[in-house]
């Protein structure tokens, strides 16, 4: 893993970056940081032309794996609320990304389990298909 932070229009204080790390870490379990093909861009910055007053704080994250890139921006009113709100956001992607999976890897095992039952006709219906091939297989079963 790579980790490569900015800071825009603010100085970094050693305990924002130890805190936005400790953060980082609880993605481990969705993302795996000893991969070296993963890496991670953090943005951290104050916006000062926005329609609220004040100092306003962002936090931008973008973690590329691969073909796939994953992103979330927060703004807030403090720098650490804006951290824990890329979080969650980034992490609720991360989560979907990795139920997706499962769920297409449980449908091909079930594709397979019918197939090796029954042939084609062991195949039910399956849902909406995604692809054409799901079509070819369907006519052969009889459905339209």
């Amino acid at each position: 893993m790579r980790l490569n932070l900015k800071a825009t229009n603010i100085v970094l204080e050693g305990t924002v970056r130890e805190y936005l790390e400790k953060r980082l870490a609880s993605l481990e379990k969705l993302i795996n940081f000893e991969d070296p093909s993963v890496m991670i861009d953090v943005e951290l910055g104050r916006t000062t032309k926005h329609h609220q007053s004040g100092d306003i704080f962002f936090a931008e994250i973008n973690i590329h794996r691969g073909k796939e890139t994953f992103r979330a921006v927060s703004e807030k009113s403090d720098i650490r609320s804006a951290i824990d709100d890329m979080q969650s956001l980034i992490g609720r992607e991360l989560s979907s990304r990795k139920g997706k999976l499962r769920s297409l890897t449980r449908r091909g095992g079930y594709i397979a389990k019918a197939l090796l039952k029954g042939g084609y006709e062991g195949i039910q219906y399956l849902g909406r298909p995604a692809r054409a091939g799901w079509k070819y297989m369907r006519k052969l079963v009889g459905r339209q």
